[in-house]
This record gives C-alpha cells, sequence and structure tokens, in this order.
C-alpha cells in the first residue's frame, strides 16, 4: 500500500526518512524513519538489528519529483571479514560525514539482477537510489556509503554514475579471510558457498572452472575462489578508476589506523581528527557486540582460529596463488592507500 500522497513530499526530501528496500515490480521505494542514534546503534541497517516495522512505501517517481539536497558521495567496498564496519561507523562525524552501513536495497537490486533484471532497467534505478542516500544528514556533511559486499558487481557502475566520489577497496588478506569463516564453522561454510552461486549468475568467475569443478572443491576452496572474484574485481577497478580509488588490507588498516583514517579522509576531501577517531568507539568497541575490543584483541582472535586450520588455509593460500597466477590477477593490489 503506498504511502498517502499529503506525505510522499516530507518522506522525499527528509534525510531521516532512510531509503531502505526497493521493490522493482512495483518500482517502488521503502522508506523507514531512521535517526542518527538509530544508525549508530545498528550494526548494520536491516531488519535483524533494526526490528522490523511497516515501511512508507512511494513510487520511485514521485519519490524522485521535485528538487532535494544531495551532497558529496563517496564508498567503502569490501570483500567481508575485513573490518569494514569499523570504517563505516568512524564516519558518524556530525558536520562532516555520516556513514552508511550496508544499506538492503543494493541487494535488492543484486537479486532483481539475477531473477533477469537487465543492466538498462537497473541502472536508473541505481542512479536514483544513490540520490536518495546521498541526501546529507545536516548541511554540508558527505555521506560514506558501505555496501555488502554481494552489491560488489555494482560498484563500477556506482563509481561511473558518481565522477566526484572517491572509493576504498577494503580486503582481509586471504589467510585471515579464510580463519574468519573457517572459525564460524557450518554457518559460514554455507556463506561462502551461497556467495560463490550468486558470483557465478553475476559472471564474476573467469578462472577456467566448470560447474562439477566447483562442486568437486573444498568449503575453504570455495571461500578462497569467492575472495579471488572479488580481488579480481578490485584489480579491475584500480585499473579504471586510478586516480579516485585506494586499497588497503584489514591488517594494515588495524596496525596503522591513525594513519590510514587520515589518509582515508583526505581521499574524501573531509577534515578529520584522525587521532580522535581512533580513539573513539569505532575502534575501541566491537562493531557487533560493542564490548570493549582492540586491534590487540583482533589478532588474538585471528591467530586462534588459523592455528586450529593452519594446514588446510596453507595449503588453500597456495593452492588460490597458483589459480591468481594462472588468471593473472595480482594477489597484492595497486593504488595502496598507505
Amino acid at each position: 500500500m503506498m504511502t498517502p500522497a499529503l506525505n510522499i513530499a516530507g518522506i522525499s526530501h527528509d534525510p531521516l526518512w532512510f531509503p531502505y528496500r526497493y521493490d522493482p515490480g512495483q518500482d517502488a521505494v521503502q522508506f523507514r524513519h531512521l535517526t542518527r542514534a538509530q544508525h549508530r546503534a545498528a550494526t548494520f541497517v536491516t531488519d535483524e538489528y533494526l526490528g522490523k516495522t511497516e515501511p512508507s512505501i512511494v513510487n520511485r517517481s514521485v519519490a524522485m519529483a521535485g528538487r532535494r539536497e544531495t551532497g558529496p558521495v563517496h564508498f567503502i567496498f569490501h570483500s567481508a571479514f575485513c573490518c569494514s564496519t569499523v570504517l563505516a561507523r568512524a564516519f558518524d562525524l556530525p558536520g562532516v560525514a555520516m556513514g552508511l552501513k550496508e544499506p538492503p536495497l543494493f541487494n535488492d537490486l543484486i537479486g532483481w539482477q539475477l531473477r533477469g533484471g537487465t543492466a538498462a532497467q537497473i541502472a536508473p534505478v541505481l542512479d536514483d537510489l544513490l540520490k536518495l542516500l546521498a541526501r546529507p544528514f545536516s548541511p554540508g556533511e558527505a555521506v560514506v556509503i558501505k555496501p555488502s559486499n554481494l552489491a560488489n558487481g555494482l560498484a563500477p557502475g556506482m563509481l561511473m554514475m558518481r565522477p566526484d566520489a572517491q572509493a576504498l577497496l577494503l580486503h582481509a588478506p586471504l589467510p585471515v579471510y579464510l580463519g574468519s569463516i573457517a572459525k564460524k564453522a557450518m554457518t559460514g561454510r554455507l556463506w561462502v558457498r551461497e556467495l560463490l552461486v550468486k558470483q557465478l549468475q553475476q559472471g564474476l568467475h573467469n578462472f577456467g572452472y566448470s560447474t562439477e569443478d566447483y562442486l568437486g572443491q573444498t568449503d575453504l576452496q570455495a571461500a578462497a575462489i569467492g575472495w579471488l572474484a572479488q580481488h579480481a574485481l578490485f584489480a579491475q577497478m584500480v585499473a579504471h578508476f586510478p586516480d579516485r580509488v585506494r586499497t588497503i588490507d584489514s591488517e594494515t588498516l588495524m596496525a596503522r589506523p591513525v594513519a590510514a583514517m587520515a589518509a582515508l579522509a583526505a581521499l574524501y576531501g573531509l577534515s578529520v581528527d584522525a587521532a580522535a577517531v581512533v580513539a573513539g568507539p569505532a575502534f575501541t568497541r566491537h562493531s557487533k557486540s560493542e564490548a570493549e575490543f582492540s586491534a590487540i584483541a583482533r589478532s588474538a582472535e585471528i591467530a586462534a582460529a588459523n592455528s586450529v586450520f593452519a594446514d588446510e588455509i596453507d595449503k588453500v593460500t597456495i593452492w588460490t596463488a597458483a589459480v591468481a597466477a594462472s588468471a593473472g590477477v595480482p594477489m597484492t593490489l595497486g593504488a595502496p592507500l598507505l
């Protein structure tokens, strides 16, 4: 049921009405009223963390009618389990920027694509949704968007649509990524296989493997080949947008957080006290539990997980390097942030 016309203008122009989901069947945007505090408290802006509520549904053409203020928009694209949420939280800086943590509407576009939506159909919708997301929470603020890694296939298109936007390409080193998957047991292993299926549907794998080959791979091989597909995409983005994207891995980020935060703020053209941000909750509280956390504690968690699965992780890392060399994918990305 569409929102009554009386409320549409306010919903379309007020940044507190968050463009939450997109329904291609109705060509409608579902909005939720979210304060800055609600954004801050939610690990991701999804039902799981926000709770379910009845959205206000507005036809896209109606939502886009009239003028609305938009500010600078920048991106954090990532390949999962690499401290991307830390950075999105770090840009919750009133008067400077607001970080958006994995808006579900990008996943809605990917779902549409996997069901047969064409680039010609999706592109204008993506452009409109970016305009809605770019409404600043306060005058003069930028918006820093961190999509889920499922939406990485849309990343080149987002940068082409927003020529003033800059992007960070963030990843975990492969052994760290594999350890993160392994310690999540069946949940992690199922997640990487689901990601692999969606990546194959998106045409992100050019490694010469057949469906039967993928079925014969272990869970951590499936994780690694999914990581490599994202790495290949990031390498292509470095080549296509050399002046607009920078790369960093999670371990460098956490080892040198002040330098990384300062460099990223400079990339985005924002005035940020990097040391103060790193001393704040984004870097000192766990993004999911809000418990006290530190780079030292994180390293200990990684070491513990990797020690249990060390033999398998080592073998899969060697195998992935061979696949990467055969496919011409660099294991170390260019355009480093630091």
